[in-house]
């Protein structure tokens, strides 16, 4: 059944550090399942790094935003 009243769409801004961290999870999960990492200091540092990463670039995004 279709609506008759046009609602203005809400616009929902991208959580860059909830999406990179997830995306660096799931990439250290198969590195670690396929043993690519054997090393857990190496793991850990790669972690690191990559939360590093995530959190500069949210930070970015959001002076960019303005907010």
């Amino acid at each position: 059944m279709p609506r008759d009243v046009e609602r203005p769409r809400r616009v929902h801004r991208t959580d860059w550090m909830a999406l990179l961290s997830g995306v660096l999870f799931v990439v250290l999960g198969i590195l670690l399942v396929t043993r690519v990492i054997r090393d857990p200091l190496v793991l850990v540092g790669v972690m690191v790094l990559g939360m590093a990463f995530a959190g500069l670039v949210a930070i970015i995004a959001r002076v960019v935003r303005g907010k």
